[in-house]
């Protein structure tokens, strides 16, 4: 009766503890810091490249300028997902990066393909990075919709691959035309926007000391 009475009596703190441990583990950070000597690979299509500013302007050039890292600029204009997935295994031989952030499909979804068939690409150039052992930051892509956000393949990989990932980066900025060069791409401001977001999502998540 005794021994009943202390098992039911230590059940609170045990679960106060376990309730404790749960949300310790959610604010954890994500993601291993980033060597001061280290190299960020920017992977991706126009976005990447920085059609519609000058190089320097880039997104991988600003975030080499607020981070103080190597950013490697791989983008590749008018690359679909199946290319890109061709590529990407010699640029990581060539690379060795400690971070891969991922921005491609946009190529995809413009031209209509396969929404399936451009999320197994996706997944096997993640697949590819983590057997690596090189972390992936993933950049979501609107659909053709006006007040979209990314596609859900993006959600459903970053949740099935346990990735950092931003859902609304992309959209947002092609939601505000003062950030625009043309109906697709960015500016120089907004391409700078574009560096400071992923550079606190960066931030927030451990990659940067």
């Amino acid at each position: 009766m005794n021994s009943t009475f202390q098992r039911n009596r230590a059940l609170p703190s045990l679960v106060i503890a376990l309730l404790f441990a749960v949300l310790a583990g959610c604010g954890s950070s994500k993601l291993e810091p980033i060597p001061k000597n280290g190299t960020i690979l920017a992977f991706g299509d126009s976005l990447t490249v920085g059609v519609g500013t000058t190089e320097a302007n880039s997104y991988p050039s600003v975030l080499a300028e607020l981070t103080g890292l190597t950013v490697i600029n791989s983008g590749v204009s008018g690359e679909t997902t199946d290319n890109g997935l061709i590529r990407l295994r010699e640029v990581l031989d060539n690379t060795n990066p400690d971070l891969l952030i991922l921005l491609e499909g946009g190529n995809d979804i413009l031209r209509n393909r396969n929404m399936s068939e451009t999320k197994a690409n996706l997944a096997a150039m993640i697949e590819l990075a983590q057997s690596r052992d090189i972390p992936v930051v993933l950049i979501g892509v609107p659909q053709k919709a006006l007040f979209s956000n990314s596609a859900p393949l993006y959600g459903e990989l970053a949740d099935e691959c346990q990735l950092v990932f931003d859902d609304s980066l992309i959209a947002e900025l092609q939601r505000s035309p003062s950030m625009k060069s043309d109906h697709v791409h960015f500016n120089e401001e907004g391409y700078r926007k574009m560096a400071s977001d992923i550079f606190e999502l960066l931030e927030d998540n451990g990659a940067l000391q």
